[in-house]
């Protein structure tokens, strides 16, 4: 593996240059300060990983993926940060970001998710895949079709006004009388929030009603 390090806490930089240096299957790992500074000095056609800070004295994190993502769409990248809010997270995975590692985890659970990122996967630290998890959960939660708030005897006669049959036809084909129907017709208008025949029909399949 080929590896860039984009981290400003120079501490942390070396720190992570001689940890995985001592790897056998690491080649290379070259390292910067500033996003500015890799752009400018990797050696992106023969890189492998990105491994990127978010909060970054220059351009963000979250923007140098973006920029490597469109740029050199086969480096896989990888934030490695303190940075555990929801918006960062999903920032930095729309920008192209294929793992999100805490620096609370450990050296062998960075080593480990980097042979898992090379090897085509999509590490993360377990407090942000429960994050993922989450978001994506309410997200579906909150796009579930609205309950179908008509009855079968209104649906029929929803489908039938579709159909452009009359009152009078509803009426005779379900062998109800017209001031049946015309009830039935009242509430659907009140439930659908409606006030005329097309724009009652046209709600209610928008909303998978009929």
């Amino acid at each position: 593996m080929k590896i860039v390090i984009v981290e400003d806490d120079i501490r942390t930089q070396e720190n992570l240059k001689i940890l995985l240096q001592g790897e056998r299957n690491i080649e290379r790992v070259e390292t910067f300060d500033t996003a500015e500074q890799a752009m400018a000095g990797a050696s992106w056609n023969d890189t492998d990983i990105l491994l990127a800070d978010v909060g970054l004295p220059d351009m963000s994190g979250v923007d140098l993926i973006g920029w490597a993502h469109l740029t050199h769409p086969h480096v896989n990248a990888m934030v490695y940060t303190v940075h555990e809010n929801s918006d960062t997270v999903f920032s930095a995975i729309k920008a192209g970001a294929c793992g999100y590692l805490l620096k609370s985890s450990t050296p062998r659970e960075l080593i480990e998710s980097l042979g898992e990122l090379y090897a085509g996967g999509a590490p993360m630290s377990p407090k942000i895949a429960r994050m993922v998890l989450r978001d994506i959960h309410l997200q579906k939660s909150t796009h579930t079709e609205p309950e179908n708030l008509l009855t079968s005897r209104e649906q029929v006669i929803l489908r039938n006004i579709d159909d452009g049959l009359s009152y009078k036809e509803v009426a005779s084909d379900l062998h109800i009388s017209p001031h049946t129907v015309h009830t039935h017709i009242k509430k659907i208008y009140e439930k659908v929030q409606a006030g005329s025949r097309d724009e009652v029909i046209r709600k209610a399949r928008c909303l998978g009603w009929i």
